[in-house]
């Protein structure tokens, strides 16, 4: 009997939660390997055999190991453990998938990873003092870009590839959903399109995605009560 791939993440990481929602949602068989990088469990020694980055998501099948969650979405399709709906086989409908994750990793991913580090990641764990106002600015500005993008080009049907979740929408949205611990939300008035596009991701992963965004959206609410 096959032994069943091993997924290894934590849901302070973003694109762990995006795969790890799409394996939930596909109802795949798999083993829950949570890391958690509050303790650094992802610099020793034997998580170093696991993945030789020392990052999370990765990807245990047999001896075979993978440690980029991009790559790693690709081959669990392959396998069957993510469904058509979410990563199509046909062509073109893949391609367009394909794109977007293509394009997120350095325009929304890059901006929100960075206001996050910088912003919370680093001040919270006595890394590195809180920016300046003016440097946050930049970073809400920089995020603002991308999301005046992903209004303008990817929003036009519902979700990015039509009107059906994919694959896609998940990468992309839980970049937006991390900034929430900034204190950053974004505008229904200035961002209709995004404000709509992410509760639709919402309401189409649950009970899933409430459960993965369980530590962001509680801190973000200690934050918002703090600041009262």
């Amino acid at each position: 009997m096959a032994k069943s791939i091993k997924f290894y993440y934590d849901f302070l990481s973003p694109p762990s939660r995006a795969l790890w929602l799409g394996l939930k949602l596909s109802k795949a068989t798999f083993e829950d390997c949570p890391v958690a990088l509050r303790k650094r469990e992802q610099l020793t020694d034997e998580y170093k055999k696991i993945n030789r980055f020392q990052k999370v998501p990765a990807l245990v099948d047999g001896d075979f190991h993978m440690g980029e969650s991009i790559a790693m979405t690709r081959y669990l399709a392959d396998k069957g453990q993510i469904s058509q709906q979410l990563y199509p086989k046909d062509l073109q409908a893949r391609a367009r998938v394909d794109e977007f994750l293509e394009w997120q990793h350095l325009n929304l991913r890059m901006a929100c990873g960075k206001y996050f580090r910088d912003a919370w990641l680093l001040p919270i764990n006595g890394i590195a003092p809180k920016p300046k106002a003016d440097k946050i600015d930049q970073y809400i500005k920089d995020v603002e870009t991308n999301l005046e993008l992903l209004e303008r080009f990817w929003l036009d049907k519902g979700f990015l590839n039509g009107d059906k979740l994919t694959i896609a929408d998940l990468f992309g949205s839980v970049e937006i959903e991390q900034i929430k611990l900034c204190m950053y939300n974004v505008s229904e008035k200035r961002f209709p399109k995004v404000a709509k596009w992410l509760e639709q991701v919402r309401e189409a992963a649950n009970p899933y995605h409430d459960f993965a965004h369980e530590f962001v959206n509680k801190k973000s609410k200690q934050a918002a009560q703090a600041k009262l």
